[in-house]
C-alpha cells in the first residue's frame, strides 16, 4: 500500500513512493475473472454485446462453453443469470453500469434480490470517467440504485489491486453482488500482500483534524488533497470505502472520534451514494460536521475525463475546499 510518511520533509510522500498509474479495474476484473475461470467449472459469464469492453472476453476466449452473449438485452440477461445461480452455478453478469443497473433492475430487484441469489453483477465504464461517450453511458445513480437493494453487497475498488482482490471475494462470497469497475487506468494504491476484504474499509492515511471518506478514482484524488493539506499543518485522514455494503462502520466511528470532521468524495450522485450512508450511520451514534464531493444534482455532459472531472469538481481541489469548509465548521 502507498503510505503517506507523516514526519516526512515537508510532509511530502517520499520519491520511491509516488503513485504508478496502473491498469484500468477492467482490466483487472477481466484478468481475474480468467483466472478463477481455471480454478472454479461452477463459474459462468454473462455479457451484453460488450465483453471486449467489459474485459469478459477473456474469459470467453477460454471457456466458450460457458461465456453467453445476450446481445443488447441486459434484462433478458440478468434473468438469465438467476436462472444459473437457481441450477448452482456462480454467474457473473457484466455489462457497461448504466445499462447494466438502470435497464435490468426490475429483473436484478425481483430475480435476484428477493429470491438472494448467488449472483455476481459487474458494471463496467461507471461515472462520468468513460468521458466521451455521455450522459447516456454515464452511470451517476448505479450505487443509489443498489443500495436500494435489500441485503445487496456493493463494492467500488480503487485500482487494480483491490479489484482483483475484491473480484476473487466476490466468487467466494454467498449472495448477490454488484461491484462498478471504471475505463481510465487508475494510480496504484495497494501491494498484492496488502489486505483487502469485502466490508473492512482501508485507512491508507490516519489525521486528527479530518478524515476523508473515498472510493474507486476518488480515493487517489483524496490522498492528493490530504498532501496538499499537510503542507498547510493540517493533519488529514484517508480512508478507502470499497465496500459500501456491507458498511465498515466502526472505521466510521474510530475516524468520527479521532478527527471529528469528516469530507467524503464519490464519483457518483451525491444523493443516495457513500456520503449519505456514512452521514445516516454518524448521525445516530456520533454526529459530526460533514461536507460532500460528487455530483450536485446534474448529469454529466460529453467530455474527457479530466475535464468532466474538473467541470463537475471531482478534483483533490474540491476536496480541499471542502476540508477547510468542514474544518471551519468543526472550530
Amino acid at each position: 500500500m502507498l503510505k503517506v510518511i507523516q514526519n516526512s520533509p515537508e510532509g511530502e510522500i517520499p520519491a520511491n513512493q509516488k503513485k504508478v498509474l496502473g491498469k484500468a479495474s477492467r482490466d483487472a476484473y477481466g484478468e481475474a475473472l480468467l483466472e478463477l475461470g481455471k480454478e472454479n467449472p461452477d463459474i459462468v459469464v454473462l455479457d451484453a454485446d460488450l465483453s471486449k469492453s467489459t474485459k469478459s472476453n477473456l474469459f470467453a476466449k477460454a471457456f466458450p462453453d460457458r461465456f453467453f452473449n445476450f446481445g443488447i438485452s441486459e434484462a433478458n440477461m440478468v434473468s438469465a443469470a438467476a436462472g444459473f445461480a437457481s441450477a448452482g452455478k456462480i454467474p457473473f453478469a457484466s455489462s457497461f453500469a448504466s445499462f447494466l443497473i438502470c435497464k435490468g433492475f426490475d429483473q436484478i430487484r425481483m430475480g435476484i434480490a428477493n429470491p438472494h441469489l448467488n449472483v455476481k453483477l459487474v458494471g463496467s465504464h461507471g461515472g462520468i470517467s468513460l468521458g466521451e461517450d455521455g450522459a447516456s453511458q454515464q452511470s451517476v445513480e448505479d450505487f443509489a440504485l443498489a443500495l436500494a437493494l435489500p441485503k445487496f453487497t456493493v463494492i467500488h475498488p480503487a485500482d487494480e489491486v483491490s479489484t482483483k482482490a475484491l473480484t476473487r471475494q466476490m466468487a467466494a462470497h454467498i449472495g448477490p453482488v454488484y461491484m462498478r469497475t471504471g475505463r481510465p487506468k487508475a494510480p496504484i494504491l495497494y501491494s498484492p500482500e496488502d489486505k483487502i476484504k469485502i466490508g473492512k474499509a482501508n485507512v491508507l492515511r490516519e489525521g486528527k483534524d479530518a478524515t476523508i471518506f473515498a472510493r474507486g478514482l476518488m480515493v487517489s484524488e483524496a490522498l492528493d488533497a490530504a498532501e496538499a493539506m499537510a503542507l498547510k499543518g493540517d493533519d488529514i485522514g484517508v480512508i478507502d470505502m470499497h465496500t459500501l455494503r456491507p458498511l465498515d462502520e466502526n472505521a466510521i466511528f474510530n475516524a468520527a472520534r479521532n478527527s471529528k470532521a469528516f469530507v467524503v468524495a464519490e464519483e457518483h450522485l451525491i444523493h443516495g451514494g457513500l456520503g449519505a450512508i456514512i452521514a445516516q450511520t454518524i448521525s445516530t451514534f456520533f454526529p459530526v460536521p460533514i461536507e460532500f464531493v460528487g455530483l450536485k444534482d446534474t448529469y454529466a455532459e460529453s467530455g474527457t475525463p479530466k475535464e468532466l472531472f474538473q467541470k463537475y469538481g471531482l478534483t483533490s481541489k474540491e476536496i480541499e475546499l471542502a476540508v477547510e469548509n468542514v474544518l471551519n465548521r468543526k472550530d
